[in-house]
């Protein structure tokens, strides 16, 4: 099997979340909207809120790997610097760094984020407390692609 031409299979199963590609794609823009706020005066800000976008997306992936209790813990980090992204979105755009098209797209995108790793929540604990008959209850094994 020639794995480099085959887009649909993953070797890393979060890849296959739509979660992750959608978290992927914020960091992105934010990176590509703050960076030419990067000054001097404005550099930790415009750090931190580049490394809280990351951090959502890392949440994610290193969640992926633990079992499903756990991938729930850092599914609710992943929400936490989801939180974190929309106070940066406030003070960038009180800052004038962001237009108000910028902010809207923004709360627009971490919103929808919200309502994708809480229904990936409910999924796994739906799923957590309907354990398999051998009583394991580990994620990779049953990985829910929301």
């Amino acid at each position: 099997m020639d794995y480099e031409n085959d887009k649909n299979n993953t070797f890393f199963r979060f890849e296959d979340l739509r979660i992750y590609h959608k978290a992927l794609s914020y960091a992105k823009w934010i990176n590509e909207v703050s960076s030419p706020h990067f000054e001097m005066q404005n550099k930790v800000i415009i750090e931190r809120f580049n490394t809280s976008s990351h951090d959502i997306v890392l949440n994610i992936a290193e969640g992926s790997a633990r079992n499903k209790s756990q991938f729930i813990y850092y599914l609710k980090m992943a929400k936490s610097s989801v939180r974190q992204c929309l106070v940066f979105t406030s003070i960038c755009h009180q800052l004038g760094f962001f237009s108000e098209e910028e902010e809207d797209e923004s709360r627009m995108q971490l919103m929808e984020m919200t309502k994708m790793i809480g229904a990936l929540i409910s999924s796994l604990q739906r799923n957590n407390n309907n354990k398999r008959v051998d009583g394991s209850s580990e994620y990779e094994d049953d990985l829910p692609v929301d």
